[in-house]
């Protein structure tokens, strides 16, 4: 279908700077955006923020970047953005194993009810760039040892904290804190494919976009300083996730970050 001349005028009037065409057309080469058309002021506004003001002031990596607003887009519930996002970091060079991690780790944050129609999705954009599924397994653990490797790895990144939460809590309960190590720690963080440090930025990612975490937040503002990812590379996430979170999270993960980051 060929635009009308009308359509043609508003596309040529939409003023997007040189710096947002070029990182949009590096996720999204080639692409012809619709909502140009149809909602030009719109695509201005948001292309010129997304896309250039926002993606001035990061030092993340182009990679990175997207692999952080991805695992966003999931603690959203974006489904349709989100098969939009996946082929683009597959453009940028995110590994399909990559996408699946990201994925698999916003499984025990978000609930497997929520992460049901992303799995499926997920599978669509991989198959239709003729990937043979299912990927190489990235399992570390056995059942006989995810308990121990998962409690392993939520003290590297939380350290005695861990202690204290078996200490405090309620015996009726302590089977919650045995599947935080098992499951949440032991079945996803210790997987192959991302490492800690930045599948700690996955999770903290999930949990802004979710909102209504905050206490979760606050801890994983902790894990991340204690993995070694500090307050300007948070502050640095917080920016980059804006466009897509919205300001009502961003602000609240910003009073948390300076609660817990403190100079």
């Amino acid at each position: 279908m060929t635009n009308t001349p009308q359509q043609d005028k508003t596309q040529s009037s939409v003023r997007i700077s040189e710096a947002a065409h070029k990182h949009h057309e590096e996720l999204f080469p080639n692409h012809k955006s619709t909502l140009k058309i149809t909602d030009p002021e719109l695509i201005e506004i948001f292309d010129n923020f997304a896309f250039d003001e926002v993606i001035v002031l990061s030092k993340f990596d182009t990679k990175t970047r997207v692999m952080l607003i991805l695992a966003s887009i999931i603690g959203s519930q974006a489904v349709s953005e989100y098969k939009v996002m996946v082929g683009a970091a597959l453009n940028v060079g995110v590994t399909p194993i990559e996408v699946k991690e990201i994925l698999y780790q916003a499984v025990p944050y978000v609930g497997m009810a929520k992460a049901f129609d992303f799995v499926h999705a997920t599978n669509e954009v991989i198959s239709s760039r003729g990937i043979q599924l299912p990927l190489e397994g990235q399992s570390t653990t056995s059942p006989e040892t995810r308990y121990d490797k998962g409690l392993a790895v939520q003290k590297a990144i939380f350290g005695e904290t861990i202690d204290q939460m078996y200490e405090r809590s309620p015996k009726d309960q302590l089977h919650i804190q045995r599947f935080l190590s098992a499951n949440c720690f032991g079945d996803y963080y210790t997987r192959n494919g991302v490492d800690i440090s930045v599948r700690e930025l996955i999770t903290l990612s999930i949990l802004i976009a979710l909102g209504g975490v905050e206490s979760q937040i606050k801890g994983h503002i902790q894990g991340n300083l204690n993995v070694g990812n500090g307050k300007d590379i948070l502050l640095d996430l917080i920016t980059q996730l804006l466009p897509w979170v919205g300001y009502p999270r961003t602000l609240n993960v910003l009073k948390c970050l300076n609660e817990v980051a403190t100079e």
